[in-house]
């Protein structure tokens, strides 16, 4: 599925997936593999977990999934079946102690907490639950009480531009405490290859995410790292014969 302002567009299935996408080559592109089981029905936490399983097979790249943790046991048979790491949301703000919990047992680095934001009267606001229930608490103070769980990282998705390609909501930065030392992912709304590099350029972004150019964009992907790395943004290069054509370029 890949979502536009939170309402859900089907893609394809696994099947669609192993047939338009080679991991191996797509693995020296990104850093890190996002899988979110955003499903509004029941969810089939086995159907998923296979899924992962096969992806984690073709995929050279840490992964990191999430959808419907609300127990350790939903967390711990993700990692079994090859997470990386895992992304929590909704238990964010309806239970704490059990994040903290996975931090403890997982690791704060296997943690990522994610955020789905929108401005709402000119003010941001925070949701969870798939986007259906607002967080009470104002937006700082919700990310400096994740942030005080200790998990590794905090991905701040923008539902005003989710899917559109139109950029990302980095005016989301002005309203988080700048002494909050979580790494911040910033994602929602990434289109082009300049959506990318404004979101590097910003002192409190430390990882940008895509899931346009991952999609529907062909080589979007390769094509954009190749021009940030040509911009001197500073990238790993994991393919030797990308990285003998890119020496080239800092020439």
């Amino acid at each position: 599925m890949l979502s536009r302002n939170f309402r859900l567009q089907k893609v394809g299935n696994l099947e669609w997936i192993n047939k338009n996408y080679n991991f191996r080559n797509i693995s020296s592109a990104i850093d890190e593999l996002i899988v979110l089981d955003v499903s509004r029905e029941v969810r089939d936490a086995n159907t998923f977990c296979e899924i992962i399983k096969v992806l984690n097979g073709q995929c050279f790249i840490p992964v990191a999934v999430g959808g419907g943790i609300r127990t350790e046991d939903n967390a711990e048979l993700l990692i079994n079946s090859g997470a990386d790491k895992i992304v929590v949301n909704t238990i964010l703000q309806e239970n704490p102690s059990l994040v903290e919990e996975l931090v403890l047992r997982f690791g704060s680095q296997c943690i990522i907490a994610s955020v789905d934001f929108k401005l709402i009267d000119n003010e941001f606001r925070a949701f969870i639950k798939n986007g259906a229930e607002e967080v009470k608490q104002n937006i700082n103070d919700y990310i400096i009480a994740i942030s005080n769980l200790g998990v590794g990282e905090i991905y701040m998705n923008s539902m005003d531009k989710d899917g559109t390609g139109q950029g990302y909501v980095l005016d989301i930065l002005n309203s988080i405490d700048e002494n909050i030392n979580s790494p911040i992912i910033i994602a929602g709304g990434a289109g082009n290859f300049y959506h990318l590099y404004e979101g590097l350029h910003q002192a409190r972004v430390d990882a940008v995410a895509t899931a346009n150019l991952f999609n529907f964009i062909g080589d979007g992907l390769p094509r954009a790292r190749k021009k940030l790395l040509n911009d001197g943004v500073a990238l790993a290069i994991w393919d030797p014969q990308e990285e003998k054509e890119l020496i080239g370029c800092f020439k």
